[in-house]
């Protein structure tokens, strides 16, 4: 199972870091992957990592401004956020597929979703 923390409440313009631990299983076995959804819409990719951080993938809409990486000693995932915007607001949660299943990141191929952690934007 994964956990996710981190979320909260920020101004345009600011940083958070979310983090998803692993409980239960190795994660050092599989590839980890961050996605969000806002209310009303589907699901979508934000950034996935490797087994062993050799590869990344970023949406379009967060490069540049995000950052994942991986301590497997800790069985934990990170998702640097920077220079965040309003349309960055929703739940964000991880997922995660076996690394030698691990091909795009998109949503329906990865599993074990953590509760989420929520990203809102204060005016």
């Amino acid at each position: 199972q994964l956990v996710e923390s981190g979320g909260g409440l920020v101004q345009p313009g600011g940083s958070l870091r979310l983090s998803c631990a692993a409980s239960g299983f190795t994660m050092e076995l599989f590839a980890i992957g961050w996605f969000r959804q806002a209310p009303g819409k589907e699901r979508e990719a934000v950034s996935c990592i490797s087994s062993f951080g050799g590869r990344t993938i970023y949406a379009d809409s967060v490069k540049g401004r995000f950052t994942i990486s991986r301590d497997n000693a800790k069985n934990m995932v990170y998702l640097q956020m920077n220079s965040l915007k309003p349309e960055d607001t929703a739940v964000y949660y991880c997922g995660a597929v076996p690394n030698l299943r691990f091909q795009n990141c998109q949503a329906p191929n990865f599993g074990s979703w953590g509760q989420g952690t929520q990203v809102t934007f204060s005016s």
